[in-house]
């Protein structure tokens, strides 16, 4: 919910340097805090923090954007994809299910909740792809702290995501942060929250990475594959083409 400065003829008595620090008082917590101050005297909003469709609007204050402080180093180790890594099985059902990349599910899960299925947020997301309530209900996923099920829903999520966006994979990502109605708000681009352009970045970091252990775990033949699937060798590994990112 937005709050707004009413039109009140005591406002316009304030000093400059009280009403923006009111001003940023008022919109701290949300992703974007820049005020716009209304040019039409009959608007009886004169102060908001999102820019209305109508009327005659000025932008009042612009909040600096925060650094987004880079991430360390991994530790190779940390991206081993092969048959003994955490949660392979699932990951690689999920996959094959969806039509989704192994590496793609693994970069959510290390950005969301660092694979650990008793993650909780602040915003009541659960789980290793930490599903909302109302995700887990949409998939049919009964408990979200199940790892299977977590998986298999934050998957099937990512996969209409990817269909919705057609395979645009920083709007997918973008939409599984911030939620696809943000990014269709904002003309199918990536939403200007600080939380969702730290964590595009960050999920392509890892699928980056995840994506490169797949290919030389292909390549030396460390990944053991059964009889049934050595004889589906085009379904052991899930590929997409992604559409580049609009500017």
């Amino acid at each position: 919910m937005f709050r707004f400065f009413s039109g009140n003829k005591n406002l316009f008595a304030l000093k400059p340097r009280f009403m923006l620090s009111a001003a940023l008082a008022l919109c701290s917590g949300f992703a974007q805090a820049d005020i716009y101050r209304s040019l039409d005297p009959a608007t009886p909003t004169k102060y908001t923090n999102t820019l209305p469709a109508e009327g005659r609007w000025e932008l009042y204050l612009k909040e600096k954007p925060a650094p987004v402080r880079e991430e360390p180093a991994y530790d190779q180790r940390r991206f081993t994809v092969d048959g003994r890594s955490r949660y392979a099985s699932q990951i690689q059902a999920a996959a094959m299910a969806n039509n989704v990349e192994a590496a793609l599910i693994r970069a959510v899960i290390s950005a969301e909740s660092g694979f650990n299925p008793s993650a909780i947020s602040k915003a009541g997301a659960v789980g290793l792809m930490q599903l909302m309530p109302e995700t887990a209900m949409r998939y049919n996923v009964s408990d979200r702290h199940d790892p299977g099920q977590n998986i298999q829903g934050g998957t099937q999520y990512l996969r209409d995501l990817l269909q919705m966006f057609n395979n645009n994979l920083h709007l997918a990502i973008a939409a599984y942060n911030a939620g696809e109605q943000a990014v269709m708000k904002y003309g199918n681009r990536i939403p200007p929250y600080r939380e969702t352009l730290a964590y595009v970045p960050k999920v392509m970091k890892f699928y980056k990475r995840y994506n490169a252990s797949y290919a030389s775990a292909e390549k030396t033949g460390y990944k053991r594959l059964s009889m049934a699937s050595r004889k589906k060798a085009t379904q052991t590994r899930v590929s997409r083409t992604y559409l580049p990112n609009p500017a």
